[in-house]
């Protein structure tokens, strides 16, 4: 395990040496997630496809077996040869005795993630075939021998002079360092090769069952190129690909493109059920499908692993994964990059090959609110981490952030002693080598008196409430900040809630980021125990750390099997000022005597915050009360991820900041005169990387603040 992580942090290292790289990965995916932001701007319904996608999905695939049957009897009727292979390797051999059998030379194929995951290219040259891929990018990549970058664009981290450089030495010709010279060579050289191949491969983005077609989706037409031109076409596609309807198809044909790269939809989608006779000889034409199942059953018989299957391949994932976007999918992948590529990974390549690159991922949930099929990926990764764990055990590092309440607790009781260490050079050094934690992060202060303490001196002032609340507090407010717990006390009561402090612990996200969900049920279960209760009999449950709602909300469900309880929490759990919005005008008073008339604030939405409405409501609630508030974001993570960023090393505070120096800077050119965030981590490198204040909405709510 040590060895490992110590691969992965050079490997880091050496993606932190090239900024300029990450900065041109950084900018494409931010293209692409403007575009699908404009694209579903138009789209009818919105972001409801995705619901749809999901539910499409989730039914294909609990019918699989049946729908593998189904599509299989269907293509052979229509004079498809269709083969089953459990394995890559089957895979591979039955397309070698085929082109064996016809006595192929060239075998020209289009982009096919698939054939990637079975790495049947080697095997087919080293049986003396010429395999040529003729998308760009795989083409490009096949000319440096790599691995795909990304799922949708494989060479998206080649700048336009490398690529001039790559096909000049593979042509030996002199190629021009943009792009219409580079367009042009390669299409002189692919031409012939699309004409006389003996063998078109391809995968497939779709199957469908009804009619045994299949479904390829390209940009550059070599898709449909490849596969009607010659005599003979292969197409590989996993099981999982199979739907059932037409119709179900069409909903995946639109969720693609939308979900990639914003289009509507993708320049080619090419339907194939069956194939006609050429010419007036009738010359005779073979289409081969290969079902590749490669552990897709076992998947689907795994519940941990299983909603990886709904996957569609769009690589919306890749586009807001801020480390993706820092250190590229050579470092975060195997085959399979990005997000999706760890639960996949874990699958078809084994756990090892997953845990090579799993801790990349700092559980920010990004990918899950822009995944068209709705996949709960930061569950998925943390069941791949917590099988890692469970064989492999934790670094040291991830166990002082699994034990930050414990850590937090202890900083509290001996106060004056642990803020003094916190800002000795030698104790910082010595934490760094003993704990994993940081050496040059600016730590919050720890208070003597921790909320609870504070909370249970305090007498109510509120004789008769409107309502009751239970307030949940994680370890910030109870240990570091007490004042905005209380602040926060007292913003209700001046609205007439009575407030309640439940017995309770800290919400137990990190066990989720690092992957130990046993613990992570535990303290879900601890909670969920003392809330449902208060939630049964119409108490109102308020937190004032997104992460901590989020929790109560989403992750508390997804670990406790969506139990009754659970969703009883859930749906009376809210974030402070969602809360406050949402019983205004009787709570309009509160705060109304802190004029903000004139200040400008740039508003930072945490990442556990844009599943629960993005901070609108705290933005809202300072709007009405004078505040020029400007929401200020690059649409992914500001890096920090929790308390990743406080970790040491390049697979820690390096990369966090790495990540975070584009958000840092629009904030810092913004002209604001303050930060405001509902996330205490987040704090932490937003104060770091821009060096203006960052305050805690609650804070500007009270005269004296802000």
């Amino acid at each position: 395990m040590t060895e490992r992580y110590e691969r992965l942090c050079a490997a880091v290292s050496k993606a932190l040496e090239t900024p300029e790289r990450g900065t041109a990965l950084q900018r494409c995916m931010q293209r692409g997630r403007d575009s699908r932001g404009r694209a579903i701007a138009v789209l009818p319904g919105g972001e409801a496809f995705r619901a749809e996608v999901k539910a499409i999905k989730d039914r294909c695939i609990e019918r699989q077996d049946e729908l593998v049957a189904k599509f299989t009897a269907c293509a052979q009727a229509r004079g498809a040869h269709v083969y089953f292979a459990e394995n890559g390797a089957a895979a591979i051999d039955y397309v070698l005795q085929l082109a064996r059998k016809r006595g192929a030379a060239t075998i020209a194929k289009s982009k096919s993630l698939t054939t990637e995951e079975i790495e049947i290219n080697d095997p087919l040259i080293e049986a003396g075939l010429r395999v040529i891929e003729t998308d760009l990018g795989e083409l490009i990549i096949q000319l440096v021998h790599e691995r795909p970058y990304h799922l949708v664009f494989p060479a998206v981290h080649k700048l336009t002079a490398e690529v001039a450089a790559i096909f000049a030495k593979a042509l030996d010709k002199e190629v021009s360092p943009d792009i219409p010279s580079i367009m042009k060579v390669v299409r002189a050289y692919l031409r012939p090769i699309f004409l006389d191949a003996d063998i078109g491969m391809t995968g497939a983005n779709i199957g469908v069952a009804e009619n045994g077609s299949i479904v390829i989706e390209t940009n550059e037409g070599n898709g449909r190129l490849v596969s009607t031109i010659g005599n003979c076409h292969v197409c590989v596609m996993g099981i999982e690909k199979i739907v059932d309807t037409i119709d179900e198809a069409l909903t995946l044909v639109l969720a693609h493109p939308v979900s990639s790269s914003g289009q509507l939809p993708t320049t080619y989608v090419t339907w194939m059920a069956g194939r006609a006779d050429m010419g007036d000889a009738g010359v005779p034409r073979e289409t081969h499908i290969v079902l590749l199942d490669n552990g897709r059953k076992a998947m689907r018989q795994d519940p941990g692993l299983r909603e990886a299957l709904n996957c569609i391949r769009c690589g919306a994932c890749m586009n807001i994964c801020t480390t993706y976007g820092v250190v590229g999918g050579h470092t975060f992948g195997h085959i399979y990059p990005g997000p999706i590529g760890i639960p996949w990974t874990a699958a078809v390549h084994g756990l090892d090959k997953a845990a090579a690159f799993a801790p990349l991922c700092i559980s920010c949930g990004l990918c899950k609110e822009i995944c068209p099929a709705e996949i709960d990926l930061p569950m998925l990764i943390a069941e791949v981490k917590h099988r890692v764990a469970k064989r492999d055990g934790y670094h040291r590092a991830d166990r002082t952030m699994m034990s930050a309440e414990r850590f937090a607790q202890t900083g509290s009781t001996l106060a004056p002693f642990a803020n003094r260490a916190l800002q000795n050079r030698t104790a910082r050094r010595i934490m760094a080598k003993t704990l994993g934690i940081d050496a040059d992060r600016v730590l919050p202060a720890f208070s003597r008196k921790t909320f609870k303490q504070l909370f249970t001196g305090h007498t109510s002032s509120v004789e008769n409430p409107l309502r009751k609340v239970a307030l949940f507090i994680d370890v910030y407010a109870n240990f570091n900040r007490p004042d905005i717990g209380m602040a926060a006390v007292e913003c209700l009561e001046a609205a007439g809630c009575e407030v309640l402090l439940p017995e309770q612990h800290a919400s137990g996200y990190p066990y989720i980021g690092y992957g130990d969900l046993d613990r992570a049920r535990e303290a879900a279960a601890f909670n969920v125990a003392r809330l449902a209760p208060l939630a049964r009999t119409g108490c109102d449950i308020v937190a004032i750390e997104p992460t901590a709602a989020y929790c109560l909300r989403h992750a508390y469900p997804a670990l406790l099997g969506h139990s009754r309880k659970s969703l009883e929490v859930a749906e009376r759990s809210f974030e402070i000022f969602r809360y406050l919005l949402d019983h205004e005008p009787e709570f309009e008073h509160v705060g109304g005597k802190t004029d903000r008339s004139g200040r400008r604030y740039g508003f930072h939405v945490s990442c556990h915050q844009r599943p629960m409405g993005s901070g609108r409501e705290a933005v809202e609630w300072l709007r009405h009360r004078g505040a020029r508030v400007e929401v200020i974001e690059t649409g992914t993570c500001c890096g920090m991820g929790g308390t990743f960023g406080l970790k040491a090393g390049p697979l820690g505070q390096g990369l966090s900041k790495a990540a975070g120096l584009g958000l840092c800077k629009k904030f810092k050119e913004s002209g604001v005169e303050a930060i405001v965030s509902e996330s205490s981590v987040c704090a932490i490198q937003l104060r770091e990387g821009t060096g203006l204040p960052v305050l805690h909405p609650v804070e500007l709510l009270l005269p004296a603040q802000g």
